[in-house]
Formats: C-alpha cells, structure tokens, sequence
C-alpha cells in the first residue's frame, strides 16, 4: 500500500493543536461559517483522518440526505488520494468504510432523547461505536445551550468527541467578546472553535479558541476548487 502519511496528518495541527484528534474525550468542537462556504467540507476531512487512523465516526445530519453525505465523503477521499492507483484507492477506501456510519435526523424532530435512544441501539446492538460524533445543521439558537449540556455527559459516556456546524450569517454583529453572536454565551463550552473566513478568493481557517488560540502565525485556507485543507502560500 503507497505511503498515506500525508492523509493521516491532520493538517489542523497546524493551529498548535497537540494530537490529531484535536478535540479530548468528552470535548466539543464547532466549525462556524454562512450558508455553503464549507463547514460540512471541513469537517469531511476531519472524519476521514479519522477513518483513517481506524476511529469509529458517526456522521449525524439534520439537512442532508445520506447520499448526498456519502458523496462528500467519496468526493474529498478521492481528491486526498489522487496520487494513488486505482486499486490502491478502492482498497483503501473499502478498509476504511466500515468506520464510518452515517444518521439523519429531521431538524424539527431532532431531540436528545431521541439521538441517544438510536445511538445507543448502535452500540448495545454491536453495530457501531463512534469515537467521533459530528452533528450537522443544529440550530443555534435559544435552545443550544440545553442541548448541549445534555448532550455532554452522552459524549463522555461514549468515550467519544464532537463536532458540531454552526451557521453564521453576514453583517452580523459580534458578541461584545468579539465572537461570533451565536456562541458568544455559550464558547465556554467549546474546546475548540473555529471559523470559516470568505476573503477574496480564499477561504481562511480562522483559529478562535483552541490549539494556540487565534495569535497563531500559520495560515490555512479551504482551496476553493477542492475544498481541500492547506496551507496559504506567500
């Protein structure tokens, strides 16, 4: 099998984060960004250095349909081992596929009663136990903070870390802290927060809380063509 370093890095410790997992057990991280500049991308990537480190992801969606999740996922695999040989990338693609399941749930009917009762028939049932969680298209709103304090406890029983899409929207006032209005009250609880940045024709990673916090001096972007992570050049 050709050498696959370069896709089991995760290229976000480049912010100073220490593991590769970037997130403890039992912490959270939010990605927050406007309507399509590349939160669920983002967080793609995320997952697959995962898989590909053998951690179980449960990938949960509120918008999107599971096919249309799968071919994200299928889509950036295939752009991170573009260098690979045909038979390389399916075999390696079908090693890693058993880590990662993918739920839907209807944004309206999402609860946390309901997320643990399906969560939990995975893992009694033997059929999955997610190490990763990420939850796509919450609505943060008044509720947030309740779900998320309900929701912490569940993540430290598992054992697992969480990821969570955060939609911004333009012309927003930041919290008198200086963060984004939608986790202004609510960041303590966050691990890890970052920021998908529109600028030009880049989009940066902006590195709010975590890793070495947002003085630090690398630069990442979302390449616009791929979606890809990477470093800004020049």
């Amino acid at each position: 099998m050709q050498q696959t370093n370069h896709i089991t890095d995760n290229p976000l410790k480049w912010l100073g984060y220490a593991t590769d997992n970037i997130l403890p057990n039992g912490g959270f991280g939010a990605v927050l960004a406007r309507a399509g500049v590349g939160k669920t991308s983002l967080l793609v990537q995320i997952a697959l250095n995962s898989m590909l480190r053998n951690q179980a992801v449960l990938h949960i969606s509120l918008d999107d349909p599971v096919k249309k999740i799968n071919l994200w996922y299928k889509e950036i695999f295939q752009l991170l081992t573009k260098d690979f040989r045909m038979d390389q990338e399916r075999q390696l693609w079908e090693t890693i596929l058993p880590f990662r399941f993918i739920l839907t749930m209807k944004v309206d009917g999402f609860s946390m009663l309901r997320l643990e009762e399906r969560v939990r028939d995975l893992v009694e049932q033997d059929i999955f136990s997610p190490r990763m969680i990420i939850i796509d298209g919450l609505p943060f709103d008044g509720s947030a903070k309740d779900t998320l304090l309900e929701l912490k406890p569940f993540i430290n029983h598992l054992g697992a870390h969480a990821w969570l899409t955060v939609k911004t929207h333009r012309h927003e006032e930041p919290g008198p802290d200086g963060f984004p209005i939608q986790v202004s009250d609510i960041k303590d609880l966050f691990d890890t927060i970052i920021e998908l940045h529109p600028e030009g024709e880049s989009i940066y990673i902006r590195n709010l809380k975590g890793g070495s916090g947002p003085t630090n001096t690398e630069r990442l972007i979302l390449d616009p063509s791929t979606m890809l992570i990477q470093k800004k050049q020049g």
